[in-house]
């Protein structure tokens, strides 16, 4: 038969070799993915183990399904009758390289899913792996690629090697984000200095949210109004950030913020204000403590008892500042633990400044801003009761109450 197919055409059997080969791969392909593939997919479903979900999901066994027909290629290429020896070794080598690609993307795909599996675990959130994984793949397409291209020129790696010495210089200008990047990513990493759920404060980027993201070029931080930004790895070590872990895991988060107080209304209590001060149950302990204090310090300088000018007496800001002491340590939200200051600022045009200075047990955002809204909505309620104004610039509306009470002339 291979005679009279020979009489037919010099090529004939050559060809006809070469279509009956294609047809085999081309069975072994689509045996190996819609077989052997449905069967290992339907039997990592069942398990209860991640780490064969994990394979599939990132297709590791689909590329190295494409193994199978550069396989029947190149054990099957010496079948063919007549073929020359020119045309079987460029259909060898093309082979080779296919076969070499097919293993270089499985092999990527493998680390893929390592990091995937790897990510399930508590520990990846302190030391995540992904610029390490994402550094072993971009080695694997380096040496995956010198290979395949060997393969095709068939000629040895070493020779395509010692070519690429000679380009190192021009291969640092073309990686140096990517060497940048590597030596960045270590840094975070090894020093744990972000982690995957961080809340981080970027303003030279305009970032701030949580950190969703840690790869080898690029860290991704998802802001507070669902934007996201994406920083080169590099950039982050050189300028400064704000990492809000710290508060985190404190277990507190600082409430800062002052009350401004009309210094016109500042002034001793009365007798009879000290009387009804001492209802307050908060500031019991404080008044009985202070006139006791000041009781005993009068009486030892002496002098006019007529004249109260001689002698230290009880101010309605220095009271303020007790009950708001009093009134923040008694706040079930305030962290007992942490500091706790309520501190006169400089005096200016704008009043005197009471600062509030304390933390709260809850570092949750959204109650952390009902904490403080609630006790600033007390405070500023409870500020008339002693005597005191908070002071704000004149309004529109204050000007026009002061023509209506302007007399007529």
């Amino acid at each position: 038969m291979l005679e009279s197919l020979h009489n037919l055409h010099p090529l004939a059997p050559s060809i006809i070799g070469l279509v009956v080969l294609l047809l085999l791969a081309l069975v072994a392909d689509l045996l190996t993915k819609h077989l052997l593939l449905a069967i290992i997919t339907r039997v990592a479903s069942r398990t209860q183990t991640e780490w064969d979900d994990a394979l599939i999901r990132n297709k590791v066994f689909h590329r190295l399904a494409w193994v199978m027909p550069a396989l029947v290629i190149m054990y099957g290429l010496h079948l063919v009758p007549n073929l020359g020896v020119g045309v079987a070794r460029v259909l060898a080598n093309v082979a080779h390289g296919w076969l070499v690609l097919s293993l270089s993307l499985a092999l990527t795909a493998t680390l893929s899913a390592a990091n995937d599996i790897y990510a399930l675990r508590p520990e990846s959130r302190e030391r995540p792996i992904k610029g390490f994984v994402q550094l072993g793949q971009l080695a694997v397409y380096l040496i995956g690629g010198i290979l395949v291209v060997s393969a095709l020129v068939d000629q040895s790696p070493v020779i395509l090697l010692s070519g690429i010495g000679a380009m190192t210089a021009v291969l640092l200008i073309v990686f140096k984000d990517t060497l940048l990047s590597l030596a960045a990513s270590i840094q975070l990493t090894s020093q744990k200095v972000i982690r995957v759920g961080d809340w981080l404060e970027l303003p030279h980027f305009g970032a701030d949210g949580d950190v969703v993201d840690v790869a080898l070029h690029t860290i991704t931080v998802q802001n507070w109004d669902k934007t996201i930004t994406v920083i080169p790895t590099h950039r982050v070590v050189a300028d400064s950030f704000k990492n809000w872990r710290g508060m985190q895991e404190a277990g507190g988060r600082r409430i800062k913020r002052s009350i401004r107080i009309d210094v016109n209304s500042i002034r001793f209590l009365t007798a009879a204000e000290i009387e009804r001060l001492g209802q307050f149950q908060l500031l019991q302990d404080y008044l009985k403590r202070k006139q006791e204090e000041l009781a005993t310090y009068n009486d030892g300088i002496g002098g006019d008892a007529a004249s109260d000018v001689n002698f230290r007496r009880l101010t309605n800001i220095g009271t303020l500042r007790a009950y708001i002491i009093a009134y923040l340590r008694h706040h079930p939200a305030i962290h007992d633990e942490l500091t706790l200051i309520v501190r006169q600022l400089q005096p200016g045009n704008d009043g005197l400044p009471i600062e509030i200075y304390c933390f709260t047990n809850d570092t949750d955002w959204v109650r952390y801003e009902g904490v403080q809204a609630d006790i600033f909505d007390h405070i500023c309620a409870i500020v008339p009761e002693f005597g005191l104004r908070l002071f704000q610039q004149p309004s529109g509306a204050d000007f026009g109450a002061l023509k209506h009470r302007a007399p007529d002339r």
